[in-house]
């Protein structure tokens, strides 16, 4: 297999990976699939991080993240990443 081909095929696994936190998470049932707000939110945490309190952002949603994978043994596969 060429290395163009491997490439392409771990970054479509990784997105595949954090799509499946999106639905996971229930955001897909809780937005009713609205890619639009789906989308937002994400700009809103790409904001929320960019901002003055983007370090404690991040340490308390890695931290409920962290909690949610130690509450879903089925999530330890991946939650190295």
């Amino acid at each position: 297999m060429r290395t163009w081909q491997v490439e392409r095929r771990k970054r479509t696994r990784h997105l595949i990976e954090l799509g499946g936190l999106a639905f996971k998470a229930g955001i897909v049932e809780l937005t009713g699939d609205d890619r639009a707000t789906i989308f937002g939110a994400l700009l809103w945490m790409a904001d929320k991080l960019q901002s003055d309190q983007g370090e404690r952002t991040r340490a308390l949603w890695a931290a409920k993240g962290k909690q949610a994978f130690d509450m879903d043994p089925a999530m330890h596969i991946r939650a190295d990443r």
